[in-house]
């Protein structure tokens, strides 16, 4: 388990969880009131170290998003509903992906908890409002049907989920997916935020809009 603080406005806090090297982001504001976004702790020490952060920083979890349903971004949903009472919010589409995690995990040799279901759905173009964070839901299809990113306009940052990384894109090739449809979500949602955007992905380290633009070789031509 490894983790950081990132962002200057927001306070972001990543934790790097799981077999899958998953990022986990908490996202809080003055008040003390954070957002948990992709819990991908997978055992009891990861659960804690999570947990532990949440109380030593003094912080309350009041909401529970999900960019995507792939098992390595929900295998914590189920603790963050018996710890905090907080059901998941994601996009419908994946909703199936949620229900199918547990099937999934045995395939790779690994356990997942059923999540619980979602308390809403996420549209395209949906606000999250919650004290001083606000984030705009960005629905990015390609990697999965219904996986969505979250963009704070006023904090110049994109949680990205599995959509784009430092040098690379999401992969296509898990059901639902497809490559053409990834591409053209990340050029006509992502490349059009301003160059200086913070993006945190879902694996590996941040990254800026302006410098995948100009050197990500999916997105070249």
């Amino acid at each position: 388990m490894v983790y950081k603080i990132l962002g200057p406005v927001n306070k972001i806090k990543r934790f790097v969880f799981s077999p899958f090297q998953e990022n986990t982001y908490l996202i809080s504001d003055e008040s003390g009131n954070c957002i948990i976004i992709d819990p991908g702790c997978y055992d009891d020490n990861e659960q804690s170290s999570l947990s532990d952060y949440i109380k030593n920083e003094g912080l309350t979890p009041i909401l529970l998003l999900n960019t995507h349903g792939h098992l390595d971004h929900i295998f914590g949903n189920a603790y963050i509903f018996e710890k905090y009472g907080l059901l998941p919010v994601m996009h419908e589409d994946d909703v199936f992906l949620l229900n199918q995690a547990p099937a999934i995990a045995r395939m790779y040799g690994v356990q997942s908890k059923q999540s619980p279901q979602p308390i809403k759905t996420l549209t395209h173009g949906d606000t999250l409002e919650e004290g001083d964070i606000k984030l705009r839901v960005i629905h990015a299809p390609g990697h999965s049907p219904g996986g969505i990113c979250f963009y704070s306009e006023p904090d110049g940052y994109l949680i990205a989920g599995d959509i784009l990384f430092e040098g690379s894109v999401g992969r296509s090739d898990l059901p639902g997916g497809d490559h053409h449809i990834l591409i053209g979500s990340i050029q006509n949602h992502l490349m059009i935020l301003p160059d200086p955007t913070k993006v945190y992905p879902g694996h590996g380290p941040a990254t800026t809009i302006g410098i995948e633009k100009k050197t990500n070789p999916f997105l070249q031509g």
